[in-house]
Order: structure tokens, then C-alpha cells, then sequence
């Protein structure tokens, strides 16, 4: 399974400024409803599951291991393009 790290991990930060440029401003102007908080607290707990799993993944050496990782941070990357897409 081929994983073009340095493409994801770009854009994927690209997503996250985006997402912390937006929370800023919410809370600048104290105008975020539950449902931003929400998505925000979301946001945050697959941004810190993603980064574990890009760790992890750059010290796995078992090709198996490897694999299960790469699918879960395609999952993790598929779920916060799925959430900027709707928010």
C-alpha cells in the first residue's frame, strides 16, 4: 500500500489551519454554537489521533503493522475532509 506522505500531511495542515482560523475567529467574536463546539472538539481529537498515528507509523518496521496504520490514517484522513466538506 503506497502512501504518499508529504502530499497528505500537506494538505491535511492546509485543512487544519483552516479549521483553527475559523474556530479563532468564532471565538474572537464569541459567536460559536454548540454544534461548531462540537465539530471543533471532533476536529481536535482526530487532528491528536492522526498525529499518534503519523508517529507510530514512521518507527513501523512490520509490513503488517505498517498496513494497519496506513488504513487508519486513511480513515482519520477521510473522516476530517468529510467534516470540512460539510462545514
Amino acid at each position: 500500500m503506497a502512501w504518499d506522505g508529504d502530499a497528505l500531511a500537506g494538505q491535511m495542515e492546509e485543512i487544519f489551519e483552516r479549521q483553527h482560523a475559523i474556530a479563532d475567529a468564532r471565538a474572537f467574536n464569541n459567536t460559536s454554537t454548540p454544534e461548531e463546539r462540537a465539530r471543533s472538539g471532533k476536529f481536535e481529537s482526530l487532528r491528536v489521533s492522526r498525529s499518534r498515528i503519523m508517529t507510530q507509523l514512521s518507527a513501523a518496521t512490520n509490513p503488517s503493522h505498517r498496513t494497519v496504520l496506513e488504513r487508519a490514517l486513511k480513515s482519520i484522513n477521510d473522516q476530517m475532509a468529510e467534516d470540512e466538506s460539510r462545514g
